[in-house]
């Protein structure tokens, strides 16, 4: 066989591998039930009564699975651990106790393995849920919890191989480690605290100081001076607002472009007028050891794009807006 036919079959090959097992997804979305909610609550049930986590378990391909399965729970905020099932019958079962709940990934449900230990997780009182391929198998009916992870084939060209089945743990695992995220209320930061290492954390737990505008970079005037100062001022600080304190730097009100088009007309009719008459007054404030991400659910639920950044006594220190919180990968 020459070189360009043999690199044409091998394309049409990995073309069809990947069709395959992306079939093997879309074919679990279609399937997914009531049974996906009970695991789903069976978790919850366990881990937010804080005594619980959750345990997975296979052997050979889906042991892989079922470690990277685990991996993400935990990374995700639910507790999670692999145990491997030869090493539980060695005393690793010990790891297991009533309040858990026991995942247990088998394509075949037939893995000899996994089926030892089942009845001594059954006795202990843990609950099972059951991830296979085979819905009439042993692992099957000895579930609390039946996930049905089967495929039509595998991607292997001898349809041995577990390919299209692997992944289709896989993404049904992922399915679970997400829904209990969101169910859960698990956060950006929350997610940066258990990557401390990763970029992530340097950015999800950033402190409003770390970004805000501060010295000079503030756009700020007094309490009575004219608008027109206060528009020059706004437009050289190139963040859309002017902020107004009084004699002792205590923040009094601010005044953004928002501001300006809403009062145009007014502004238009009187030109000695003061910016203590158009400016809104208590703006919204944030303290600079708040997260950064705080500032963002600030601006968001409040729908506006700038903050001033004050202190206990409530004198302006810094100011920040939705452009300063995209340099620093904030949002």
């Amino acid at each position: 066989m020459n070189a360009p036919r043999a690199s044409q079959n091998a394309l049409e090959l990995a073309r069809n591998v990947l069709e395959i097992e992306a079939e093997a997804v879309r074919a679990l979305s279609a399937r997914l039930d009531r049974r996906f909610l009970a695991a789903l609550a069976l978790i919850r049930g366990c881990v937010d009564s804080g005594h619980g986590r959750v345990i997975v378990s296979g052997i050979g391909k889906s042991g892989h699975i079922a470690r990277k399965i685990a991996s993400t729970m935990a990374s995700t905020g639910t507790p999670a651990y692999f145990v491997h099932p030869a090493e539980a019958s060695h005393g690793d079962l010990g790891m297991v106790r009533r309040q858990d709940v026991f995942i247990a990934i088998s394509h075949s449900g037939e893995s000899e393995e996994l089926l030892r230990i089942i009845p001594l997780i059954k006795r202990e009182g843990a609950k099972l849920i059951a991830m296979t391929g085979r819905l009439d198998s042993s692992l099957a009916r000895d579930a609390d919890v039946l996930l049905d992870a089967g495929v039509a084939k595998e991607a292997c060209p001898l349809n041995l191989s577990p390919t299209a089945s692997t992944t289709a743990a896989l993404a049904l695992g992922d399915a679970l480690a997400v829904a209990l995220l969101d169910a859960r209320g698990f956060s950006k930061a929350d997610f940066a605290r258990s990557h401390p290492r990763g970029s992530l954390y340097r950015e999800a737990l950033k402190h409003v100081a770390d970004v805000m505008r501060a010295g000079e970079r503030i756009p700020v005037v007094r309490l009575g001076a004219p608008l027109r100062r206060a528009l020059d001022t706004m437009t050289r600080g190139g963040m859309g607002m002017v902020a107004i304190v009084n004699a002792k730097r205590q923040v009094s009100g601010v005044f953004t472009d928002g501001d300006l088009r809403r009062k145009l007309g007014r502004i238009a009719r009187d030109k000695a007028l003061l910016i203590d008459r158009v400016m809104t007054p208590d703006p919204h404030t944030i303290r600079p050891e708040a997260l950064a991400a705080e500032a963002v659910q600030m601006m968001e639920r409040h729908k506006i794009s700038q903050l001033l950044v004050v202190d206990a006594q409530g004198i302006l220190l810094g100011a920040l807006n939705m452009h300063d919180l995209f340099r620093a990968k904030v949002i």
